[in-house]
């Protein structure tokens, strides 16, 4: 997500690329808007998330709330997810990601312009349900815990959270019911793989 606006035109200079590591889009290349605040997953937790995952999400259900550059809901549709929903609060960036998903022909991606904490809650109000939501609010916002408590409502006791901090989130840090399954420091980033108690998990 981004947490910052400034004005820019349509021309909003693009220096950065999120680079696509597995399945049907794999290498294929990205522009990232160059926007304060927007910091894409690194390859190598990105990698690593999906290698815990399983390379293949067939089938799999998965919003990416504070969607951002974009680069895990593009990364799990090119590994077969679908339906994959994609939230994010910045008209520049909802924009962007929507070229983005039409160059990929990606059918199956609904890039959202939405509050992200607002559309779970209500999203879950209405019975809707992912099997995996990837959480990456911004680090600067301190809306870990609010994004946890609305994405838990969102999932069902066989399904996974994805979350990446700037601190790792113990078990007394989660919602009941939630632990952490996998986790990774890779320099600033925490990403946590979580999973309700009790049910088993692929290794």
């Amino acid at each position: 997500m981004v947490i910052q606006r400034r004005q820019t035109g349509p021309q909003a200079e693009q220096r950065h690329e999120v680079r696509l590591i597995g399945g049907r889009w794999k290498r294929s290349k990205l522009p990232v808007l160059d926007r304060p605040g927007l910091r894409p997953t690194p390859d190598r937790v990105r990698e690593t998330l999906f290698n815990w995952l399983g390379q293949s999400l067939e089938g799999v259900a998965v919003l990416d709330a504070f969607a951002g550059s974009g680069a895990l809901g593009l990364e799990a549709a090119s590994r077969g997810a679908s339906p994959v929903v994609m939230i994010e609060q910045d008209p520049a960036a909802v924009r962007h990601l929507r070229a983005c998903v039409q160059r990929l022909g990606a059918a199956q991606i609904d890039v959202l312009q939405a509050d992200a904490l607002a559309w779970m809650r209500a999203a879950a109000a209405q019975g809707r349900r992912f099997d995996l939501v990837f959480l990456d609010p911004p680090f600067a916002g301190d809306l870990f815990a609010p994004a946890l408590l609305a994405a838990q409502a969102l999932v069902g006791p066989a399904g996974w959270i994805y979350l990446e901090a700037d601190r790792t989130f113990a078990p007394a840090d989660l919602p009941a019911g939630w632990q952490p399954w996998r986790h990774l420091r890779a320099g600033q980033v925490h990403a946590h793989l979580l999973r309700h108690d009790g049910v088993p998990a692929a290794a």
